[in-house]
């Protein structure tokens, strides 16, 4: 029997931008992503006899292979022939789910890095991140994580330059986003802003975080139901109050976010935080 640990970071997006929808009924995605210290855990072990056993300390998410964790593992004894017995998976969530912050994602990504330690697998993180593409398509960036440009459906990964070590407040507004209709709502817009990827990468390259976070932005913002939509204003609009150099929201959200400088500018404003929203995370960029 073995047993191995490993963590999955939740990711945030600096930038996130739909350029279009694609042929194969994708679209072309462009972000620029960023690992935060908030992350999942899972145990990893295994011994003699034959198949999977997911556990979770949530009862509501699925155990098969709707899992992405489940999924993941699935998929690297598919594409590698790899025998490792009797497989048990335990996931201790601390990501919020359907949040915006890939939390499934990098579970799937955990598991893909933990078996082929686990397993002496020997294969490469780029090696990873291609097997990860066929379960979703943040899990290539939730292999590498870090500072990157994501692009493609989000399986085309390019380091950046490290966003300056910075902290992140993230507050949870309680209701959920359907993405599927988000992203019907923008093939049916004509126009739209869009993000300045360029200029968040010059900035990175700066090493000028300033700059980074006021080029901080998500088109998905903009086609949100008015209900939700005030709502992320409003949130967005008191982290700025409370001093965050740039605030917007991560992926088809809910999740909003916003960046300090010092710890105890982020501790301060989370505290505040928390008489709007119920979850309210302080966390350290990766």
């Amino acid at each position: 029997m073995a047993t191995l640990t490993v963590t999955a970071p939740a990711k945030l997006n600096l930038t996130l931008d739909v350029l279009g929808r694609r042929e194969d009924g994708y679209h072309e995605m462009k972000m620029v992503m960023q690992s935060v210290s908030l992350a999942d855990e899972l145990t990893l072990t295994t011994g003699p006899g034959e198949g999977l056993e997911l556990s979770s300390d949530l009862g509501f998410l699925p155990l098969d292979g709707r899992n992405l964790a489940a999924a993941a593992a699935l998929r690297l004894q598919e594409e590698t022939g790899a025998e490792w017995g009797r497989l048990c998976i335990e996931l201790r969530k601390r990501v919020p789910v359907c949040a915006g912050m890939a939390g499934g994602s990098s579970d799937a990504a955990a598991v893909l890095r933990g078996l082929n330690e686990l397993c002496c697998l020997g294969l490469s993180l780029k090696e990873l991140a291609r097997i990860g593409e066929r379960v979703g398509s943040d899990v290539p960036y939730c292999v590498l994580g870090g500072t990157a440009l994501a692009q493609g459906r989000g399986e085309k990964i390019t380091p950046l330059p490290a966003l300056p070590e910075c902290w992140a407040v993230l507050a949870k507004p309680g209701f959920p986003v359907s993405t599927p209709e988000l992203f019907a709502r923008l093939d049916g817009r004509k126009t739209r802003c869009h993000p300045d990827a360029e200029g968040m990468i010059r900035a990175l390259e700066e090493g000028d975080l300033p700059g980074a976070a006021r080029r901080m932005f998500n088109v998905f913002e903009e086609i949100l139901p008015p209900r939700m939509g005030n709502r992320v204003g409003e949130l967005k609009g008191e982290l700025l109050r409370h001093g965050a150099l740039g605030a917007s929201m991560s992926g088809t959200g809910p999740t909003v976010f916003g960046l300090f400088q010092r710890e105890e500018e982020g501790r301060a404003a989370a505290e505040g935080m928390k008489e709007l929203c119920r979850e309210v995370y302080l966390v350290r960029t990766l």
